[in-house]
């Protein structure tokens, strides 16, 4: 396993990858995500218009198995900037760390730590003093959810990340089985560097 920082042309070059990463990693609780590559090029072509966004890449051998992508959050959507309206932060020093995705049979051996490390040290060496993700949020009670299903929180507590009170985005997209994208809340968590 070979986890490598990437930026410029190499992330350009992998984005393609870290599509179907998406998709496949998506398609499981909580996401349930219904995918295509069309739409997925589309969503990662902020990473390609940032000259300073980064992809952390798991590799076995040649093959992409997880990735974790970051960029300052000015340079990303707007959709995901507009929560931090009502916070006291200033945009231009947060650093979004967008999706982590890895392949389950590579889960359990440190690289959710490693994927945060090197996304806050970018995120810090481009003067970052505030790093937040968002994760989906769906009903306990939601039947699709798996038997033995555990939630992230606990691991993103440890890194000193907590829910950001308040600062919650709304996507759509289809879930699977559904015919039509139907609208999702996504809670921010954060945390200073």
């Amino acid at each position: 396993m070979e986890v490598r920082m990437l930026t410029g042309a190499a992330l350009d070059a992998a984005l393609d990858d870290v599509a179907r990463l998406r998709i496949a990693v998506f398609r499981d609780w909580p996401y349930i995500y219904d995918g295509s590559l069309d739409y997925e090029r589309r969503y990662l072509e902020s990473y390609r218009a940032s000259e300073t966004a980064i992809v952390v890449g798991a590799f076995e051998g040649a093959q992409l198995v997880g990735a974790a992508t970051g960029t300052p959050l000015e340079d990303h959507a707007e959709d995901f900037a507009t929560p931090f309206a009502n916070t006291n932060l200033v945009l231009d020093e947060v650093f979004y760390c967008a999706e982590s995705v890895l392949l389950p049979a590579y889960r359990g051996q440190g690289l959710g730590h490693t994927f945060f490390e090197a996304r806050e040290a970018h995120a810090r060496a481009l003067g970052r003093r505030f790093s937040a993700f968002c994760a989906v949020i769906r009903p306990e009670t939601d039947p699709r959810k798996p038997a033995g299903y555990h939630a992230l929180d606990g691991f993103w507590r440890k890194r000193g990340y907590a829910p950001m009170p308040g600062v919650v985005a709304h996507f759509r997209w289809t879930d699977l089985g559904n015919d039509a994208q139907t609208e999702k809340a996504l809670q921010f968590w954060g945390k200073y560097l």
